[in-house]
């Protein structure tokens, strides 16, 4: 009767145990979903307070100036008796940097990351994978100091080149759209590397084998399977590269000039970036809510950028992949 009398009592307190550990269950699963929903909600106030901010600090001096002057103008003269806000060029020139940096990088940083995913061995891959996260952890600053003592010379010896007897030319010193493309091009290089590689190695095997067994060798395997498999990730890379290339400041300060002019390879030139940077320390009146407006101009050609580049980029993967 004593057996019996334990054996019905123990069966009596197992269901009470499992309701216990299924309630702390729940409730660490709830307590996860209410930091994951705070964090969530930071993030999202976050951007919104940020995009009210620019909108505000930068919305008066657009009208105040006038939007087809500010956007189309071509003289950026802020101080003077008569002063001018025309960014036209300054737009031009981001554009134009972004795009000459991408052109360089984005091909660069994909083959490197294939080499890295597919050819490379153990050993050397992660020498290089260091070297990559090296990169990444260098000062933009540092780029600039760089670029000033070692890509400038150089750019400024192949101008002298091109250039020779011509009595039209404005000399730069090296300083020009050409150098900053190629300092952003090397700065993107570790965001579009690592993203890459790691969507290449996200690709299934079963894709390799199947590239494989149809008699394909292994470079078109990579080329003709393993990249398309891997498109929304390179997509990713490219969006986040060209985001830091728009956003950068401090690098291309030292290496670009800092003229307003037409944006070719050999003019000084001056970012939307760099003429917040350059201007903001002593700027005053409409001449500082300008440069407001200049960083509102900035905010949402970025995020116009992205979305576009990433819907163009989706499909052509829903095309092509």
């Amino acid at each position: 009767m004593g057996e019996i009398n334990i054996h019905s009592m123990a069966l009596e307190r197992y269901p009470v145990s499992i309701m216990k550990d299924r309630r702390r269950k729940e409730a660490v699963e709830q307590a996860a979903r209410s930091i994951f929903s705070f964090c969530a909600l930071i993030a999202f106030l976050g951007v919104l307070f940020i995009t009210l901010y620019m909108m505000i600090s930068g919305v008066p001096a657009l009208l105040q100036v006038g939007l087809k002057e500010l956007l189309l103008g071509r003289v950026w003269a802020p101080v003077g008796p008569d002063p001018e806000f025309g960014i036209f060029y300054i737009i031009l020139t981001s554009l134009a940097g972004t795009g000459l940096a991408l052109v360089i990088g984005v091909p660069a940083g994909i083959l490197a990351a294939v080499f890295l995913a597919e050819v490379a061995g153990r050993p050397l891959a992660e020498i290089m994978r260091t070297a990559v996260e090296l990169l990444a952890c260098i000062p933009s600053v540092i780029y600039g100091l760089l670029g000033i003592y070692l890509l400038n010379p150089l750019i400024y010896r192949l101008e002298l080149k091109l250039f020779a007897g011509s009595e039209t030319h404005r000399f730069t010193g090296g300083a020009n759209l050409l150098s900053a493309s190629l300092v952003l091009a090397v700065m993107i290089l570790p965001t579009v590397i690592n993203i890459s590689e790691a969507a290449i190695r996200a690709v299934g095997p079963e894709i390799r084998a199947a590239s494989f067994a149809l008699g394909a060798s292994r470079m078109q395997t990579v080329f003709k399977s393993v990249l398309p498999a891997a498109k929304p990730g390179i997509v990713t890379a490219v969006v986040l590269g060209m985001g830091r290339a728009l956003g950068e400041a401090f690098a291309i300060t030292l290496v670009s000039g800092g003229s307003v002019n037409v944006p070719l390879p050999f003019h000084s030139v001056r970012f939307l970036t760099t003429a917040i940077v350059s201007e903001m320390g002593y700027a005053q009146g409409l001449h500082r809510q300008v440069l407001f407006t200049i960083g509102l101009v900035l905010f949402l050609f970025v995020m116009g950028a992205n979305m576009a580049l990433t819907r163009i980029l989706k499909r052509g993967a829903d095309l092509y992949g």
